[in-house]
């Protein structure tokens, strides 16, 4: 296969490692994510124009952080070490790296001695360190400083910053990352097309000629572009699709995406599963124990659905990276956020291989793939929903009438924004039944009803978000419409934490 020469970035343990290759990609790179401990052969094989060093929690003169040879990276590519990744390179290279008289977090500014590329003379930057570079390597000089320590060091094939340019909050910080990719030849080419071309060119290498695949599809974009690419791919004849009404959809979607799916050309097959759903949550009210309920049932749903005439031997599925960085501990040691239904491989009895194409993209990066595939704006532009559904909306037990209330919220939430033309500027929109009852007064008389919060937040990838600051007048009627419309609530809140400290999803 024609494997696209990039970026390397070897993860130290970072929560916002992916980040780093995600804003790479943005401009234009081709970029993969390892752990810190990736065989150096691998590395060797893939020749990298570039590698870099993440951030993480440890510090490098302790016994247990993770450690490897910086010069033997070196040799194969230049190296860009960034926060820990910098103190690793300083101390790899015969630097002296110390814990610093004043830690700094959050926002600094930074004062550049040389002009690299792109790069501003002051640079507000975001820090998060306790342990400073007390001395560069030899051979290596302080290109840029903070008010009390070194921010920047550079030197033959490496260069070290103490701060983070992957994170929004530092200004210019793409400049930062642009600068390297100029010191290592890169060129910017890794675009829509060329991303649609060696997914496709992946999925025929990993799929079998005569094999067939069956699809799960969940009405959201990552599984309907998963499955416009395969179908493109393989053949509508090879491609079985399965849309499961689980009794956890939004109102009337059942049918409405069915009929977007036979618009588009899907070979897809509807199951209505939702009293086997609805019963086995019965009772349940921790949120693991409700997705991995629903993961458990979704795969049983599947393995009925298959023809005894389709040679299937894979399932398909739209997982994308930040699904994975919340479930499973990172290749470099950050801790688990979540699990999530649709990660974490099959159970045996199902003989089915897993084919996941996205799984290593952002959602940015799946919507433009869906483009290039044709796909209409409005089904690639639909806010994301989880796999679990409406069961990690309602909090709590998951009961008809709960659902019931939920839904009604929900379309009164959702048909606001579409009426108010806010819903494109939004990245994610929804509604959370709470467990939580008030009292309120309706009509004259007292009521002691439920508590809705509305949530609604921007972002461009999933692995950070921030509460979108709607007019006050805006929630006023939204809150208005529904204490009025929706029986069941008296009570309706907004929610305003952004992501951290919060995840999108309360549960």
């Amino acid at each position: 296969m024609n494997q696209p020469r990039g970026f390397l970035v070897l993860d130290f343990g970072s929560q916002v490692t992916m980040l780093i290759a995600r804003r790479l990609r943005e401009l234009g790179f081709y970029s993969e994510v390892h752990a810190h401990s990736y065989n150096l052969e691998e590395i060797k094989k893939k020749k990298p124009l570039g590698i870099i060093l993440s951030g993480g929690p440890n510090s490098v003169y302790e016994a247990a952080s993770p450690k490897r040879s910086v010069r033997e990276l070196m040799d194969v590519a230049p190296v860009l070490g960034i926060c820990y990744g910098m103190q690793l390179l300083t101390q790899e290279l015969g630097g002296r790296v110390d814990r610093g008289r004043t830690r700094e977090y959050g926002l600094a500014t930074v004062q550049w001695k040389e002009k690299i590329g792109g790069i501003p003379v002051q640079q507000k930057v975001w820090m998060s360190h306790g342990d400073v570079v007390q001395a560069p390597p030899p051979d290596f000089r302080v290109v840029a400083e903070t008010d009390h320590h070194p921010a920047a060091i550079l030197g033959p094939r490496a260069m070290g910053i103490q701060f983070h340019p992957e994170v929004a909050h530092t200004e210019q910080g793409n400049e930062v990352l642009l600068a390297f990719a100029e010191q290592c030849g890169a060129r910017a080419d890794w675009d829509a097309p060329h991303i649609t071309s060696l997914l496709m060119e992946r999925v025929r290498e990993q799929v079998g000629p005569t094999d067939h695949v069956l699809c799960g599809l969940s009405g959201g974009v990552d599984s309907t572009v998963v499955a416009t690419l395969l179908t493109k791919t393989l053949g509508p004849e090879r491609v079985h699709c399965v849309f499961v009404n689980n009794g956890l959809l939004r109102q009337g979607e059942f049918d409405s995406v069915l009929e977007n799916y036979h618009r588009i050309g899907l070979n897809v097959k509807g199951v209505d599963a939702s009293r086997e759903f609805l019963t086995a949550l019965k009772g349940k009210t921790d949120p693991e124990d409700k997705r991995k309920t629903i993961g458990r049932l979704f795969i049983e749903v599947f393995d009925q659905s298959i023809d005894p005439r389709w040679p299937i031997k894979w399932l398909a599925q739209g997982t994308l990276y930040p699904d994975v960085i919340e479930s499973v501990s990172s290749v470099g040691g950050s801790v688990t956020i979540k699990s999530h239904h649709n990660v974490g491989g099959l159970p045996e009895k199902m003989k089915l291989k897993l084919v996941e194409p996205v799984r290593e993209l952002f959602k940015d990066e799946v919507r433009r793939i869906g483009a290039e595939l044709g796909l209409p704006h409005a089904l690639l532009w639909r806010h994301p929903f989880p796999g679990p559904g409406l069961a990690i909306r309602v909090l709590g037990e998951i009961t008809e009438e709960r659902l019931r209330i939920m839904r009604e919220a929900d379309d009164v939430f959702i048909s606001a924004l579409k009426e108010k033309n806010l819903y494109d500027k939004i990245w994610q929109a929804f509604c959370v039944l709470l467990p939580v009852q008030s009292v309120g007064v309706q009509g004259d008389g007292r009521t002691y009803e439920s508590v809705l919060a509305l949530r609604a937040v921007t972002s461009s990838d999933g692995m950070t978000a921030d509460w979108y600051p709607f007019e006050f007048e805006f929630l006023r009627e939204v809150s208005n419409r529904i204490t009025n419309r929706v029986r069941g609530i008296n009570r309706v809140v907004y929610d305003v934490t952004s992501k951290p400290p919060g995840t999108i999803e309360w549960e």
